[in-house]
């Protein structure tokens, strides 16, 4: 999969150390960040996302790269007896759970320091494991899909929506133009981290999507995945089951 993208490139440490760091420098202002960098269109892909993890009807949920909680708030409105949020950041984790607890949902989320490879339940623990805008930041993709697959129950759904490259003119060259010169520039002046907004299309652009991520989710041992490119391809939605 060759050197796997980070977000300070100059400085030690693995990436999944790094992304961390990242996150926890950047989560106070991250939510913000997150609207206006994608004018809002954000919420409707996570709107798009817990309708496929709804159509199973799960009791149980797992949110690994959970963030500040958007999707597993949003989880946990449609009535599940669980959410759990997974995520390397304490950081951002910290202002998830003021969010849970705004929320009145403290009683159906738990929100846990944690890492997509080495997940700490048992095997079979959950009906539906979802990832929002997070697979692309782990640091061995298969070995933390496998995961997921491994603390899905047999017939469980697997839902990740991740940025995707637009291909279709003019949105391709607007997006281009975009990640490379306002999403920085934007990023930097609010976070006061130019390196979390230059590494985030520099992910993007590593990131194998589409049919190349299909295939590694049957590689691992998916079945029934597929995708759906949403907003000119801005991202996808992709679903497998175990």
């Amino acid at each position: 999969m060759g050197t796997p993208v980070k977000p300070y490139p100059e400085q030690e440490g693995s990436k999944k150390q790094q992304v961390s760091d990242m996150f926890d420098n950047i989560s106070p202002k991250y939510d913000l960040l997150n609207r206006l960098l994608s004018f809002g269109i954000d919420i409707s892909w996570r709107k798009k996302a817990i309708k496929e993890v709804m159509k199973n009807h799960p009791n149980s949920i797992l949110d690994m790269a959970t963030g500040t909680g958007d999707l597993a708030i949003a989880a946990a409105l449609k009535g599940p007896k669980e959410v759990v949020g997974i995520d390397l950041s304490e950081g951002m984790l910290q202002f998830g759970r003021v969010k849970v607890e705004k929320a009145g949902l403290a009683s159906v989320i738990r929100m846990e320091q944690g890492d997509s490879e080495n997940i700490h339940y048992p095997d079979a623990s959950f009906d539906v494991a979802m990832v929002s805008f997070g697979v692309r930041n782990f640091e061995n993709l298969e070995k933390g899909l496998s995961e997921l697959k491994r603390v899905l129950k047999p017939g469980g759904k697997l839902v990740v929506l991740e940025f995707s490259k637009p291909t279709v003119f003019p949105v391709k060259q607007l997006f281009g133009f975009y990640s490379k010169f306002i999403l920085p520039t934007v990023g930097k002046l609010i976070s006061k981290d130019s390196s979390a907004y230059e590494y985030l299309p520099e992910s993007v652009q590593a990131f194998p999507e589409g049919t190349d991520f299909l295939n590694i989710l049957k590689k691992v041992g998916f079945v029934e995945s597929k995708q759906n490119r949403l907003t000119f391809g801005i991202s996808t939605l992709y679903t497998a089951i175990k």
